[in-house]
């Protein structure tokens, strides 16, 4: 190790594994860290500018984006925003192009640490080949890592034991209710689409199971976007199940910002955002009461560290189990949806009232504001930071 510690950062082409990468970069250079944080030329264009006290710390590699033989990708297609669901599988090829400059980065910078997301199965072997420490970085909830589980039953015998059919996604699996009870699970409409997206073919040499089970079984270690005032349960448990410690990173709640004018214009009518919406900006405001959305674990860690009331309508990935956590800590209220997963406009307005007027969800509200506080917190998340960085130096 040299006299600066150097981390690469490898995240998965989505924003909602871009940003937190983005989050834990900034973080570990305040700590004196160089950090190259390795992505596209467009997707690397839309995340924010590195501060300028860091910029001698940060650094973005650029990687071009590779193009497929058959033209699959929209012109100008990087990251999963700017397709359509049924092209991620072709996303995914074209990712997985990445390692070849990815290889000779890695060769000629000779890093300490690669922190890599859950996509890029193919970094453990330029890790292994060049006697480097590997770690897997998940935004993912502690929740939602423990009902994935160990490497074993992601593949093989072990998979085909406890999770074939529809119905063994549908409750808690026995290596967490074993330690405790949990609500955690996909209903049986979400749980059909992710048997399928997780385990079936992609177009790819190994499925979405297969490539997590690759970077877990090479972690040295596993870092988590989380804390223990939140999650400290599941985060114990998570590395009880993965036989290897388990690091909270904290939340790396990003910086509070004043409301723009913008959301006082239209108050009286509501606004309609095409693209990204200024988020922040919109839930700092002191009208906000309640925020309905689709418990990404990113925009939990948003709309918690103003204290809002969360009211969550889950669709895909890990969004169900994300909604089963925030319900079982009793910070979220879930939009009840039919067996095959429409829901309904009274549903909505049940779930609106309950989290915002009526005596019934007063303790749901006062949850949300005490939770308020260890989200927001800079302070707490920055020490999670300076422990991660006593562990990463000790590691090498």
């Amino acid at each position: 190790m040299g006299e600066t510690l150097h981390v690469v950062m490898l995240p998965w082409s989505a924003f909602g594994h871009m940003m937190p990468f983005f989050q834990l970069s900034v973080a570990l250079a305040k700590t004196g860290i160089r950090v190259s944080y390795v992505q596209t030329p467009m997707n690397i264009r839309r995340l924010p500018k590195i501060p300028q006290n860091l910029e001698s710390l940060i650094t973005f590699v650029e990687i071009p984006f590779p193009v497929l033989r058959d033209q699959a990708l929209p012109q100008g297609a990087e990251a999963t925003v700017d397709i359509t669901f049924d092209k991620m599988l072709q996303l995914k090829s074209a990712y997985d192009f990445l390692h070849i400059a990815f290889r000779k980065f890695v060769v000629d910078q000779s890093p300490d640490w690669l922190l890599v997301d859950l996509m890029p199965h193919w970094a453990v072997d330029i890790a292994e080949q060049q006697e480097i420490g590997i770690s897997l970085f998940t935004p993912l909830s502690a929740g939602a890592v423990c009902f994935l589980g160990p490497p074993e039953y992601l593949v093989g015998e072990g998979r085909r034991k406890v999770r074939t059919t529809v119905e063994s996604f549908t409750s808690s699996p026995h290596w967490v209710t074993k330690s405790k009870p949990s609500k955690i699970a996909f209903s049986k409409q979400e749980a059909g689409g992710f048997l399928h997206g997780f385990y079936g073919p992609n177009g790819t040499d190994k499925s979405d199971a297969e490539r997590i089970a690759k970077v877990l079984i090479a972690s040295k270690f596993v870092a988590i976007r989380s804390c223990d005032e939140i999650e400290g349960d599941y985060l114990k448990l998570a590395s009880e199940i993965l036989d290897k410690p388990v690091i909270p990173v904290g939340l790396l709640p990003p910086e509070k910002v004043k409301a723009s004018s913008v959301i006082d214009e239209t108050s009286d009518r509501g606004h309609v955002c095409v693209g990204w919406a200024p988020q922040m900006e919109i839930l700092g405001h002191p009208a906000i009461g309640a925020s309905l959305f689709h418990s990404g674990w990113g925009s939990v860690i948003e709309t918690l560290q103003f204290g809002h009331t969360l009211v969550v309508l889950p669709f895909i990935i890990d969004q169900p189990l994300n909604a089963k956590l925030l319900v079982e800590k009793k910070l979220a209220v879930e939009i009840e949806k039919n067996e095959d997963g429409s829901f309904s406009r009274e549903e909505v307005a049940k779930g609106l009232k309950l989290a915002m007027v009526s005596d019934e969800g007063e303790s749901l509200r006062v949850r949300a504001r005490e939770a308020g506080k260890y989200f927001g917190d800079h302070e707490l998340h920055n020490d999670y930071i300076a422990r991660f960085v006593e562990y990463l130096k000790g590691g090498c």
